[in-house]
């Protein structure tokens, strides 16, 4: 399980050693956070500002059908972008992070797809800063196995920070077989 972050290794430095080769300098981490800081700022119920043919941005509505809505528009893109290997799994987890957000968080909500040399990223971006928390559900359980679908089925998953809340995303791999997704 791997996790974006904003720019920089977590980590000690004893005295005499010298810095890691792979982190990234003190300013680097600065311009990072200053960058992220600085980025204007769009309102979640308006789609995000990239305009490409491997990007989507769509705003969902504080509904139960918004769920519904979700998982229409990743199958209908994933189609028009010919990823159909990808499209059952990143359907299910586009659900599972839709629905915690109604569930767990207030305001706006917002989808975004990007596809990339055959990895899709996607995001669910709202207004609440606090991240998920994993749940041990019970056999019997209705809910609680989000983060465990996530852990199962997605190449990379995370959680963070915005400015304007936070952004649960995860990442999906094209198989590389033939028929791979390709960029155009």
């Amino acid at each position: 399980m791997a996790t974006r972050a904003i720019g920089y290794r977590a980590g000690f430095q004893r005295a005499g050693q010298p810095p890691a080769a792979d982190a990234p300098s003190r300013l680097a981490r600065q311009w990072a956070l200053w960058s992220r800081m600085l980025a204007p700022l769009r309102p979640l119920d308006a789609p995000r500002g990239r305009v490409t043919d491997r990007d989507a941005s769509w705003p969902l509505r504080r509904e139960p059908t918004s769920v519904r809505r979700a998982r229409r528009l990743v199958t209908a893109r994933l189609g028009e972008w010919g990823a159909h290997e990808l499209t059952d799994t990143a359907e299910l987890l586009v659900s599972e992070l839709v629905t915690n957000a109604l569930r767990h968080t207030r305001g706006a909500l917002r989808l975004n797809l990007q596809l990339h040399d055959s990895r899709l990223l996607c995001e669910v971006e709202d207004t609440e800063t606090a991240s998920p928390v994993r749940a041990v559900a019970d056999a019997d359980a209705e809910s609680g196995r989000g983060i465990e679908l996530l852990d199962l089925l997605a190449d990379s998953w995370g959680s963070v920070r915005t400015p304007t809340g936070k952004t649960m995303w995860f990442e999906l791999r094209a198989d590389d077989g033939p028929g791979a997704v390709r960029e155009p």
